[in-house]
């Protein structure tokens, strides 16, 4: 039985080769959708990174008094790290951005001292900036709540748009691989039918198309993540080094390769074998 699920795919050399060819199609797009979703969640998480929440301590507060109130700021939720800036480096960090003779004359108390903040998760940020408002001693804390805003929804519609074609092409591939296996069986149907009446079970007969669908959808997984290497590669070495420089950064291959390609293999034998049992079931009814 095993032997024939082999024979059979050279025997039906055509129908094999559009199973193998659809399987890879679907994983290759699905692949690169899954690609590209995570490149612009990582480019989203860095700019997030970048986002910063100042928390200014009380004009009344010495700095020591100021430089008492981090262990508060530390330990309210979704902090991840907390910088002092006293006020005379605020003062030396705006001297180096503008022109210091126009600037002449200012003194270090015109500047208030201040916490530099990096959060663990934007989405929270309305709440943080509340709760570090409630600290005794910050009066104001500077949070880019607009831009924090935009950064979740287009984190959020990215991840949902993905996850949904993702879905959308795995049922797309089942369906074609069924329908493909389906032809190639139909002029087999009289013979599924005498070794169904002759006392063959159901086992016994799916067997050879269940390792027809494992040894095509494992073909066409690794042939498809072949091809979505070398995809991955041309663009991001080429297309996006080219036209963007360093602005746009992407995740190496090798930190995505192990897991797409179990990814992709899972995905292809499940589809092969399910196809291959889907194909033959009504067959099976004499």
């Amino acid at each position: 039985m095993i032997r024939e699920g082999f024979r059979s795919i050279s025997t039906h050399g055509f129908m094999s080769f559009a199973s193998v060819t659809i399987i890879m199609a679907c994983l290759i797009i699905m692949g690169s959708v899954s690609l590209l979703t995570l490149n612009i969640d990582s480019m989203i998480k860095k700019l997030e990174d970048q986002n910063e929440v100042v928390a200014f301590v009380d004009d009344s507060y010495t700095e020591e008094q100021a430089r008492a109130l981090e262990p508060q700021i530390a330990a309210v939720m979704n902090v991840s790290s907390v910088q002092f800036i006293s006020r005379s480096d605020a003062m030396d960090n705006f001297m180096d951005n503008y022109n210091k003779d126009l600037m002449e004359g200012i003194d270090e108390t015109v500047f208030r001292h201040r916490f530099v903040i990096q959060l663990t998760d934007i989405a929270l940020m309305a709440q943080t900036k509340a709760q570090l408002e409630d600290i005794e001693g910050i009066p104001k804390v500077n949070a880019h709540l607009e831009y924090a805003k935009i950064f979740v929804t287009v984190r959020n519609v990215v991840t949902v748009i993905a996850m949904v074609l993702i879905v959308i092409l795995v049922f797309i591939s089942i369906f074609i691989m069924s329908n493909t296996i389906k032809l190639a069986t139909f002029n087999r149907r009289e013979e599924i039918a005498i070794m169904k009446m002759v006392g063959a079970t159901n086992g016994f007969i799916r067997l050879p198309f269940i390792i027809e669908g494992l040894v095509l959808g494992i073909l066409g997984g690794g042939l498809a993540f072949a091809a979505e290497l070398g995809l991955y590669h041309l663009v991001t070495g080429r297309v996006v080094n080219s036209l963007t420089g360093s602005f746009i950064s992407v995740i190496p291959i090798q930190q995505v390769a192990l897991p797409m390609f179990i990814a992709f293999m899972v995905t292809s034998v499940f589809v092969g074998v399910f196809g291959g049992v889907n194909a033959i079931k009504n067959y099976l009814k004499v």
